[in-house]
């Protein structure tokens, strides 16, 4: 391709009236798409959070309406799916004014009780210095003459059959190879968006199945991730049947399964494609590793869900431990558009898709490094530490998005923090701040009435672990912390959390926290950050695989009562919730939440104290989850079992219903069907209606009081 095969990125910035009028009369044409919350009606288009139905697309011109809200990840995907010699169009407000525009995407960011008007411009501030000051934008101002724009380049037509370009029939041969060739060879294949990863995958698919009968399975982090593999496939494969999931023909079968099913059940395919796969926990991808002997991991470089570099530095010395043989390749050359492309280039610094870390080197020699709480404004127009930053959370974490860039820079409630030694940024943390709900907000969060956005201990606390004090404690979370590898397990991550959690106690909070996928050497880390667990989650993320643990370290007197009743709670109950809530969790996760268990969290009391109580009434009057109040109903339950009253307080048909869930531990299929309810709702619904008139005519020991005070023993609210 040449430089004709270029795109072009204009800008419109004027009146929202303006923008759609001349983007519509003089740059709209051929194969054109809108991003927008107000498509023109004689237009193609959706809204941004549809945008990723681009991805594996081809267009021409795309409009993207600022107005509507500046999505960096929907920006940076639909941008991907314009073609060599197509333009980009982004309508925004008058570029003086812009960072002050309350963005519809600023509702994305604000949590409770800041409002769309509380999220600050700095993010777009950047964008617009950055717009400033590349030459090779077309910058076009109501009230000014717009420049004839280029005619649209002809889609480009291939001469090499189902592939565009000796780097893609590459990757389709190294594809095919694994499949065919010694077991235990994985593949690595990266690249950056536009060059046709996918695609290639699709392509090899299709030649795999119609050489014979094979069964090729796809995991990614989302379904609608592998839809261009499946689309290619299909072109292909003529007369293919496609299902949601599946596409078959002939004996051949392409089917999509979900990481965490994958896992749960592994399948014998005779081929495993991991999409995206920077996106997915290593620990997850060194299980399909050990179950699958023929195995292609894929991930986008520069991408929109996680990142090859970090996936680099998380995986590569795995697969060289396990599997020595395996093969890493690289599809350079774009296959959309040509070589140096500035649209790509003003897409990866505008939503820093190319941020990195320092080098190793230089991180290695530096010496003296502080801790610093980083002033956002000082930072949002610091290009230097802003990259070494971000690359430092995309490095370490798999979930790392442009989106996050923006919650960094104007989140209401983030701070920033920073290990430099001089300019070499080390280590960094994300916090935000949480709770301190009023006694009112703090009950309708317990009983499940409200849900302020954001806010992820307080609430988790009050609604699964039951206790309504917890919302009204004020905690710093920590949402992110990363340490550049060339420091790990030299104390600086330590370091960093023990001054986050000295400036939160100066500022008055009463815990510092976090939430994050459990494993056993996370247990452990945090572990030696004095920062124990206090509840583990039901069930298993469907991209990573993992159970979300939350870990608190009091930081007050109120704190530290509220800590020790819920780490108690939790303790006593964690033998019973391993056990039967998730059973699938590893012996060596479980003992790791198991240790320093205080002898005094036994289970076994048949009394119910106060606590025990609120979890039955909230369950029966209120919308708490049964597997989070099972313990407290078994008590129950056995309580009125052992004197012989159940029978006599309940009609036959509750009787039964509560016997068969609560003693006999019936699956809620099960006992359904056996009651001849429509499924787990109308089972659960059952369950409440037949508890409340048995609660009604008992004498409940429940504390009332407006108190946060926790004791040993009964609870006081």
């Amino acid at each position: 391709m040449s430089e004709a095969d270029h795109r072009r990125l204009w800008i419109l910035a004027g009146s929202r009236p303006w923008t759609v009028t001349t983007a519509r009369a003089h740059l709209a044409g051929g194969d054109t798409f809108w991003i927008s919350d107000a498509v023109p009606p004689d237009m193609t288009g959706s809204a941004a959070v549809q945008a990723r139905r681009l991805l594996g697309c081809e267009i021409d011109v795309l409009v993207f309406d600022a107005y509507a809200g500046f999505d960096p990840e929907a920006f940076g995907a639909a941008v991907g799916a314009v073609r060599g010699g197509g333009r980009v169009v982004l309508l925004t407000p008058p570029l003086a004014r812009w960072p002050d525009f309350v963005d519809p995407e600023h509702l994305r960011i604000a949590v409770h009780p800041y409002g769309a008007a509380d999220v600050s411009g700095r993010y777009l501030r950047r964008l617009v210095a950055l717009v400033r000051a590349d030459s090779a934008l077309r910058l076009v101002t109501e009230g000014t003459a717009l420049p004839a724009p280029e005619p649209l380049a002809p889609a480009a037509v291939s001469a090499n059959g189902p592939c565009r370009g000796a780097d893609q029939a590459a990757a389709v041969a190294a594809v095919c190879a694994v499949a065919h060739g010694h077991r235990h060879r994985p593949l690595v294949l990266t690249s950056d968006r536009g060059r046709g990863k996918s695609a290639a995958l699709g392509i090899a698919a299709a030649q795999l199945m119609s050489g014979g009968a094979l069964h090729i399975v796809v995991t990614a982090p989302r379904r609608a991730a592998v839809d261009a593999l499946f689309d290619h496939a299909a072109r292909l494969l003529p007369g293919a049947r496609r299902e949601r999931a599946t596409l078959s023909w002939g004996g051949s079968r392409l089917e999509f399964v979900a990481p965490d099913a994958l896992l749960l059940h592994p399948s014998p395919a005779a081929l495993l494609l991991v999409d995206e796969a920077a996106a997915i926990p290593t620990p997850l991808l060194e299980r399909m590793l050990a179950h699958h002997a023929r195995i292609v991991f894929a991930t986008t470089v520069h991408g929109y869900e996680g990142t090859g570099r970090g996936f680099a530095v998380r995986f590569h010395g795995v697969l060289a431990r396990r599997t020595p043989g395996w093969r890493a390749l690289r599809l350079e050359m774009p296959i959309r558009w040509a070589a140096h492309d500035p649209v790509e280039r003003f897409v990866f610094r505008a939503l820093l898709l190319d941020a990195a870390p320092a080098d190793d080197a230089v991180v290695v020699a530096a010496q003296a490094c502080v801790v610093e709480r980083l002033d956002r404004d000082r930072l949002a127009a610091d290009e230097a530490t802003l990259a070494q930053l971000f690359g430092l959370l995309v490095l370490a974490h798999y979930r790392t998005s442009p989106l996050d860039l923006r919650h960094l820079l104007d989140g209401p409630n983030v701070t920033v923090w920073a290990v430099r030694c001089g300019a070499t940024v080390v280590a960094t943390a994300l916090t935000v701040r949480e709770g301190g709900f009023d006694p009112a907000l703090a009950r309708a969060i317990y009983e499940g009435r409200r849900r302020p956005r954001g806010h992820l201990i307080a609430q988790s606390l009050a609604v699964h672990s039951g206790f309504e004090a917890a919302p009204r404690l004020v905690g710093e979370r920590v949402m992110r912390v990363a340490v550049h590898p060339a420091r790990q397990r030299q104390g600086v991550g330590t370091r960093l959390l023990g001054a986050i959690a000295d400036w939160a106690q100066d500022e008055g909070c009463d815990y510092v926290g976090a939430s994050f996928g459990a494993s056993a050497e996370l247990m452990a880390f945090w572990r030696r950050l004095e920062m124990l667990p206090l509840r583990l989650g039901m069930t298993r993320e469907a991209a990573s695989g993992t159970h979300s643990v939350i870990v608190m370290r009091p930081l007050s007197a109120a704190g530290a009562a509220c800590y020790g009743a819920i780490r108690r709670r939790f303790c006593g109950q964690l033998p019973t919730f391993v056990s039967e809530v998730v059973p699938d969790v590893d012996a060596e996760l479980a003992a790791a939440l198991l240790q320093d268990t205080p002898a005094s969290a036994a289970e076994c009391s048949a009394v119910l104290d106060a606590q025990d109580w609120r979890d039955v009434m909230s369950f029966a009057f209120g919308r708490r989850g049964y597997e989070t109040c099972l313990v407290a109903l078994r008590k129950l339950v056995t309580a009125l079992l052992g004197d012989g009253s159940l029978a006599q307080r309940l009609p036959p048909d509750a009787y039964a219903l509560l016997f068969d869930k609560v003693v006999r531990r019936s699956g809620w299929a099960a006992l359904a069907a056996g009651h001849g309810l429509a499924g787990r709702a109308a089972a659960e619904a059952a369950l409440r209606g037949a508890l409340r008139p048995l609660l009604a005519g008992l004498q409940q020991p429940v504390v009332v009081e407006e108190s946060a005070r926790y004791d040993d023993g009964a609870v006081a609210l």
